[in-house]
């Protein structure tokens, strides 16, 4: 019988006079794989925090193999408790092996760093993951998946007894995430165990022991993952039956052509783009990871250069130098990186809010000196926080005290507050629990009824298929398919995904 390795004991925790945590027990036991459930704001990554040391408990005890512990970020470390986060701790310009031995160097005498013994442990820890990289190149040259197998890496280097895993398949792949649950059962054996915070039900089922729900910073539930059903555990989550989480229906598009790209080309990313985007249609984005999704959407709002082609609006053609051009031409970007792209974590709810249209809260006085309303301000910020139902204490809160899915809907009401008429959502539901996913279909699918031009981007194909009027499909930076009516399914977009179908246009007469 495996020993309970880890176990909480009225575990509590507030955040300016707010308890987000009430009286958390619960035991971990060793080579077990635990899953964590609940909707943005339930307490999930205050809970993990606090038993990774990032955190500290106000109230309650803390054991670790029947000691108890007064647990910090070194301790933690030290006791073999590591933290894989949503967002990847790694230093781009180091090598792989430099990355995974960041802060637990070999040296030899005289303090010199060890770099022959830290290459060849790094080949054997990659070696026990089954994954084959060149451990002397730069980390910024890997994909996302190769970038978790990093953080693993680096995590068994520090003897871990516990990982936990923070929505760890947000930007993996079917494939990718199928590796990594290889990856994962293989350390379990070994008696490592596992904590797994996700939104994806599916993936708690299939992978984890047993899952513990929680609600308002409360656990209401710890069931067995081979008894308890994905409806029953979405029913605690959000303490209601939940029927309906799309859209019964999709917009109805007008025939006006809202914009145009034509010929669009980015060397080494973009090749001859071409489609049209007509009012008030949501189109969706398909295609697999590195497909060139993002890089066409970063392009048509001025983050990237385009070599070539045209992009018009309302039958003119525009040069998009920057995204604040974008933004004065009705194109407005919700980005899926929240963090590097989105929203700035040292700022107040109400300043991200704004960032992008501050303009529209500012009182002009002489010359360049202006005034901003805080009062208009404020009360857009209320607006948002109500209609988006963004959980904070106040629009003062800053945002890196937020959950990861209140973070993104701030990013999605800054990306609102620019009034788009061209609205471009890359992974908006990304780290987001199933009671927000549908209020943001919802909320997309308003904005596409009251005239606003949709485009959206999703590794969800469920997703793409119940939410989107027309559906492109990318395939190493190229458009295979333009989807529409009942070709519309997973596997049309599958096979256009995968270049095994190349079509410009699929239409039902």
């Amino acid at each position: 019988m495996s020993e309970i390795i880890l176990k909480t004991e009225n575990i509590s925790k507030y955040f300016f006079g707010v308890k987000v945590l009430n009286k958390i027990s619960i035991e971990i036991k060793s080579g077990e794989i635990v899953g964590i459930v609940g909707e943005n704001g339930a307490g999930k990554s205050t809970l993990v925090k606090i038993i990774s040391g990032i955190y500290k408990a106000d109230e309650g005890n803390l054991y670790f193999k029947g000691s108890k512990i007064i647990m910090d970020i070194l301790k933690a470390k030290a006791l073999g408790i590591i933290i894989i986060p949503q967002e990847f701790n790694l230093a781009p310009d180091l090598a792989v092996y430099e990355n995974i031995f960041l802060g637990n160097e070999y040296k030899k005498r005289l303090f010199l760093m060890d770099n022959e013994k830290m290459i060849e442990e790094s080949k054997k820890l990659l070696d026990t993951l089954g994954i084959s990289i060149n451990v002397r190149q730069k980390t910024r040259y890997l994909n996302v998946a190769q970038k978790e197998m990093i953080e693993i890496a680096r995590a068994i280097s520090y003897d871990a007894k516990i990982l936990i895993f923070d929505e760890p398949t947000t930007v993996l792949t079917q494939v990718e995430t199928k590796v990594l649950f290889e990856v994962i059962k293989n350390l379990s054996l070994k008696g490592i165990a596992i904590i797994y915070v996700s939104h994806r039900l599916k993936e708690i089922k299939e992978l984890c022991d047993r899952v513990i729900i929680m609600k308002d910073g409360e656990i209401v539930g710890i069931e067995d993952t081979k008894i308890i059903s994905e409806h029953e555990i979405v029913k605690k989550m959000v303490g209601r039956e939940f029927s309906q989480l799309f859209p019964t229906e999709k917009p109805t598009p007008s025939n006006e052509t809202i914009m145009k790209i034509e010929n669009l080309n980015v060397r080494g990313v973009l090749k001859n783009v071409n489609f049209e985007l007509r009012k008030g249609e949501i189109l969706g984005l398909a295609g697999l990871v590195g497909a060139g999704r993002t890089e066409l959407a970063e392009t048509i709002i001025g983050i990237r250069k385009k070599d070539s082609g045209k992009i018009i609006i309302k039958g003119r053609e525009i040069n998009v130098k920057s995204p604040s051009y974008a933004i004065k031409h009705g194109i407005s970007y919700l980005s899926e990186d929240r963090q590097g792209k989105g929203i700035v974590t040292n700022f107040k709810v109400k300043e991200n809010i704004t960032l992008a249209s501050l303009k529209n809260y500012t009182l002009k006085l002489i010359w360049v000196i202006s005034k901003i309303i805080f009062k208009k301000e404020n009360n857009k910020a209320l607006e948002y926080i109500t209609n988006l139902n963004i959980k904070t204490p106040s629009f003062n809160t800053t945002v890196l005290f937020l959950s990861g899915g209140n973070q993104q809907k701030v990013s999605f009401a800054k990306a609102l507050d620019c009034k788009p008429t061209i609205f471009i959502a890359d992974e908006p539901t990304r780290g987001i629990d199933i009671n927000a996913k549908s209020e943001i279909y919802f909320l997309i699918n308003q904005l596409a009824k009251s005239g606003i031009s949709c485009i959206f981007i999703s590794s969800e194909l469920e997703e793409i298929t119940q939410m989107c009027n027309r559906v492109l499909v990318m395939h190493e930076g190229e458009i295979t398919g333009i989807l529409e009516d009942n070709h519309i399914n997973e596997e049309e977009i599958m096979l256009h995904a995968t270049g095994l179908r190349k079509e410009r246009s699929v239409v039902i007469e």
